[in-house]
């Protein structure tokens, strides 16, 4: 059974490629130190792969000796079973046990085969990941000369790593200065935000204060019409008490002089108070209804007499 090509490879490559980065810190890094370990790593894959290669031909011209040497006995097998042909029973043991020998050695040359096959699998992934690499390494090469212009022009850093922390440590205060930019922005958007609700509950507060105003401009000014009727109306009670009063007057001099006039007729002092209407207007009705049946009787006297 074939085993495959990147279970055979992986051993002798994490053997030989040196501990990758954590992915945290890796993620930090800025291209071109990446585009350095890419480099050392594609130079120890290239070991690596001529080591293999170096491996896989020592293996291929083994089982060319080893498929030579099983021909070999197969021809000797062959001339032995025709020269001892009378030993049978013996050269048939030995015959088999040859194939037996040499079942094991056409299963032992198919493995091989199999792992030269999964070999020459693997050579090709190894050499596409070369020329991917090497794709990348070219399209970083500008990267990498431009980088050693920098250092050339800045004698402060004397190693590539120290301008590469050196510009990781802005780019990460630029990235923390970004954030804080970012919260003010926010921090303000909110507060823009709670000012305008303010100034909307204020114009609410000022709507509402106004309609209020103007529902009490109009109580007031119902409140106002109402008094000037009810002030009206007071003044012509006033005007009607005046009247009722002036004829309450006269009424009680009215009935005073009847009274008065009562008393004279009968020759008697006034014995009520002059305050005392009721009693005055009770004797002058006593008076006329005296009178009253005083014409009535007279009035009967007179057809008789006639």
């Amino acid at each position: 059974m074939a085993v495959p090509w990147e279970e055979y490879f992986r051993p002798a490559l994490q053997e030989k490629l040196p501990t990758k980065i954590p992915q945290q810190n890796a993620d930090q890094f800025p291209p071109v130190l990446r585009l350095l370990e890419k480099r050392q790593e594609l130079a120890d894959a290239d070991q690596d792969l001529r080591a293999q290669k170096e491996v896989f031909q020592t293996t291929m011209a083994a089982l060319k000796q080893r498929w030579e040497q099983l021909e070999q006995k197969q021809r000797e097998l062959k001339g032995s079973f025709v020269r001892f042909d009378k030993f049978l029973q013996d050269s048939e043991a030995r015959r088999s046990r040859a194939l037996r020998g040499a079942a094991e050695e056409r299963h032992r040359a198919g493995r091989q085969e199999a792992e030269a096959l999964r070999l020459r699998i693997q050579l090709q992934e190894l050499q596409r990941e070369r020329a991917r690499l090497q794709r990348r390494r070219e399209r970083l090469e500008p990267c990498a000369r431009l980088l050693g212009h920098v250092l050339e022009q800045l004698p402060e850093f004397q190693e590539v790593p120290e301008l590469v922390a050196r510009f990781s440590g802005l780019a990460d205060m630029r990235e923390a200065l970004r954030l804080t930019a970012r919260r003010r922005l926010a921090e303000l958007e909110e507060a823009r935000a709670r000012l305008q609700r303010l100034r909307d509950a204020r114009q609410d507060e000022l709507l509402r204060q106004g309609q209020l105003r103007a529902q009490l401009l109009e109580r007031l000014e119902a409140a106002r019409e109402r008094t000037l009727h009810w002030e009206s109306k007071w003044v012509q009670i006033q005007n009607t008490a005046a009247e009722k009063t002036l004829l309450l007057g006269r009424i009680r001099m009215s009935a005073l002089n009847l009274f008065q006039l009562v008393c004279q007729h009968q020759r008697q002092p006034p014995a009520l108070d002059v305050e005392d209407t009721e009693g005055q207007l009770e004797q002058v009705k006593l008076f006329i209804l005296d009178l009253s049946s005083m014409l009535a009787s007279l009035h009967q006297t007179e057809p008789a007499a006639s």
